[in-house]
């Protein structure tokens, strides 16, 4: 979906403060309140925004160790019925189908190492995944961003950068 430098300013202004009316944005932004209204519904309809809940913190829970988990899965099983025995485990947070060595890759959070063996130990037990490899993380420098890659899209207008040609 194309996106404009208001959009980006309009995302921006709202993921800085996001309990601020659309009135508000309207004001600090210099545009109409219907525009602003507007832009926030295409966005929303067409994905850009996909959600406006609250963000919660796994540390604040007390989940400390953050570990990424490659994992190899039984074939014979494919991908769907490993997705939904995974999607089981509560400290899974994330799994995605990538390329390379492993089959899936996995974002585990736990409250220790020794708390993260039983999460691997849980995976590996649902029988349809053979083997995992860890890498725990030692800090997090950011997550979650986002609005750089929004500006970027607003602009090039969303359209994917010409290709350079040699001659």
């Amino acid at each position: 979906m194309p996106t404009d430098a208001l959009d980006a300013r309009i995302v921006t202004l709202f993921t800085d403060n996001p309990r601020m009316s659309v009135l508000e944005a309207s004001r600090r932004l210099s545009v109409a309140r219907a525009t602003v209204q507007a832009r926030l519904d295409r966005m929303q309809e067409t994905g850009v925004i996909a959600g406006w809940g609250p963000r919660i913190d796994a540390e604040a829970l007390g989940y400390d160790v953050v570990a990424y988990c490659s994992l190899t899965i039984r074939q014979d099983t494919g991908h769907d019925a490993v997705v939904a025995a995974l999607s089981r485990i509560p400290e899974i947070q994330e799994v995605h189908t990538v390329s390379g060595e492993s089959d899936l890759l996995a974002r585990v959070a736990a409250r220790s190492n020794s708390d993260l063996q039983r999460v691997i130990d849980a995976i590996v037990s649902t029988n349809t995944v053979l083997r995992t490899s860890s890498v725990i993380v030692l800090n997090t420098h950011f997550q979650g961003r986002m609005l750089p890659l929004l500006h970027a899209a607003a602009d090039t207008g969303s359209q994917p950068p010409a290709a350079v040609t040699k001659q």
